[in-house]
């Protein structure tokens, strides 16, 4: 495990979506553009995801849980934090700021610490024409979240995936990010 990153620190955020077993996809192009990355997954989203492959990857363990008082802190602080997949349930939730898991407790906590945070959804339609998400979506920017281009794919299809842009998260970021 990495003491001190000399690289900006990225979170990837990875909520449960069909999609969310690419994650490695952002986690590369990140590692490719100078990031550390370390992964905070939803408890349902950990499901979708190899954990193992992305523990050699990023050096660092899936942060799912909360951690005890006194516990060290696997992750270094966040520089930056992508939210990809985002779900309508935590599209919704963060808006509200619920803050009931860890990754929900980090998206919270972003906006008062500062911290540039992107959000990519992956909704179907149906979902999407819900009042709430739009409302959602329009006070995660009014809150300085960047929210990605992803339009969404038809219910009950799980498709979407080959439109998925990754990489948006990191075109969306702020360049003076970097150290």
């Amino acid at each position: 495990m990495n003491d001190q990153p000399t690289k900006p620190f990225l979170y990837v955020v990875v909520c449960a979506a069909g999609i969310a077993g690419d994650a490695h996809r952002l986690i590369t192009a990140a590692q490719a553009q100078g990031w550390d990355v370390g992964v905070v997954a939803t408890p349902q989203g950990l499901g979708f995801l190899d954990a193992e492959a992305i523990t050699q990857q990023t050096g660092y363990p899936i942060r799912s849980a909360w951690r005890s008082p006194g516990d060290p802190r696997p992750l270094p602080p966040a520089d930056a934090i992508a939210v990809a997949p985002a779900t309508f349930n935590t599209i919704n939730k963060w808006a509200a700021g619920i803050a009931d898991t860890l990754a929900l407790g980090i998206l919270c906590e972003a906006y008062g610490l500062g911290i540039p945070t992107v959000a990519l959804p992956y909704v179907n339609a149906a979902m999407a024409a819900h009042p709430a998400y739009g409302r959602s979506l329009d006070q995660l920017r009014e809150l300085g979240v960047m929210v990605g281009s992803y339009e969404p794919h038809r219910p009950k299809a799980g498709g979407g995936a080959e439109r998925f842009r990754w990489e948006e998260a990191l075109s969306l970021l702020p360049q003076d990010v970097r150290r």
